[in-house]
This record gives structure tokens, sequence and C-alpha cells, in this order.
């Protein structure tokens, strides 16, 4: 594994994505997945680079959560904007990154990702439920860069 076409298979990112759908079914928050080849910089650094480059500072809750992936350097970073990041208990992005961590250690990277994006798409129904007026703001899509 070391080319970003490599990382996950075509179904492997289908399910992602269905992941995804499902996860905002119930909730105006928004989540996404990008994935690159390297990053020179510490990835939380670059996936706040990211975030603002894919507009997940737009939400109108400020709930959107980036789940950013460096497949060559091995290295990854959750961020949640401050509408979802300020509602969160402590230390749940330290969960989350151990639970992905744990599955990538095993060569699970679809299952470490699908499972974060449940669980991030479970505190988003807590703090952001679903109501009637709400649009999917931003592309369920996996992101490449």
């Amino acid at each position: 594994m070391s080319k970003v076409e490599d990382f996950l298979t075509k179904l492997q990112e289908q399910n992602l994505i269905e992941a995804i759908k499902l996860a905002e079914n119930n909730t105006s928050g928004e989540i996404r997945v990008h994935i690159e080849k390297t990053v020179d910089k510490p990835p939380l650094e670059r996936a706040l680079e990211v975030f603002y480059f894919l507009k997940m500072d737009k939400t109108k809750q400020r709930n959107g959560v980036l789940i950013y992936i460096a497949v060559e350097s091995k290295k990854f970073a959750i961020l949640g904007d401050e509408g979802i990041n300020n509602l969160v208990p402590a230390g749940f992005w330290d969960s989350e990154k151990e639970l992905i961590l744990a599955h990538f250690k095993k060569g699970e990277f679809a299952k470490g990702i699908e499972l974060a994006i449940k669980e991030v798409g479970q505190k988003l129904v807590e703090f952001f439920p679903y109501q009637s007026n709400d649009s999917n703001e931003l592309p369920d899509e996996i992101s490449k860069g």
C-alpha cells in the first residue's frame, strides 16, 4: 500500500460514501474524507488547510468534520469545526483517532474510517439533529489531493 489509488478499493470507497450518507441522514452535520499521498507538515495543520479548501467552514451551523489521511506519510487527523468541536466531550477526537489507528495498524483502513464515520455521525445527531429544512451542504464523495 503506497499509492493513494491503492489505499481503498472502489467498493470500499463506495461503502464509505454510503456510510457518510447514512451518518448524515439524521443530522445537519457534514462529514468528509480527504486522502492524499504525502504531508510535509503536521497532519492537523494540513487537515485545517484542506478543511478550508473544501469550504467545510461554510456550513450554516459550523458542524463539519474532516477525516484527513496522508497515505504514504502514514499520518492522519480528524478535525471538527467550532460548532461540533465546542459540544463534543473532552477527548472525543482522541478516541476517534485511536479507533482509526487500531484498525490502520491491522491494515483495516476502510473499517477504521467507516467506524469513525459512524461514531462521528452519532455525535452529530446528538448535537445537531435533522431538521426538515436541512440540506446536504457538502458533497459526500471522498476527495483526493
